[in-house]
């Protein structure tokens, strides 16, 4: 999934909190960004398979998501790319929020997952 934009795309949901977070330090910032609701916007089957392919199945997976407490024990074994990405395509809320893509031409293939303000600064190279 590489990602090639002017701007940075924001994925995540419009009512969780830390992409509320991520989403007010853009624009105190002044940083042009789109926002895609991977809620009403589902992702494809490819886009996940890049997505984790790219970043891993333990780093896009939010263990301490409600969604991931409801999964049984099977479920969460996370066995295979094919079934993270299986669980990502039934289960959307599972990716750890929000996930933005690259800022820079440089860095294509790279992604920014999870608020963390000094972790964002640096990537935006904000001071």
């Amino acid at each position: 999934m590489a990602v090639n934009t002017s701007q940075p795309i924001l994925y995540g949901i419009p009512n969780c909190d830390t992409v509320k977070k991520a989403e007010r330090w853009l624009n105190q910032q002044g940083i042009a960004y789109s926002f895609h609701d991977i809620r009403t916007q589902p992702l494809s089957a490819e886009q996940w398979q890049a997505l984790v392919t790219l970043v891993g199945p333990e780093t896009i997976i939010n263990k301490r998501s409600t969604s991931w407490r409801g999964l049984s024990e099977s479920e969460q074994q996370l066995a295979s790319v094919e079934a993270v990405v299986s669980l990502l395509q039934q289960y959307p809320t599972l990716m750890k929020r929000p996930l933005v893509t690259p800022t820079a031409p440089t860095k294509p293939n790279t992604f920014v997952i999870g608020f963390k303000e000094a972790a964002w600064a640096q990537e935006f190279q904000t001071a």
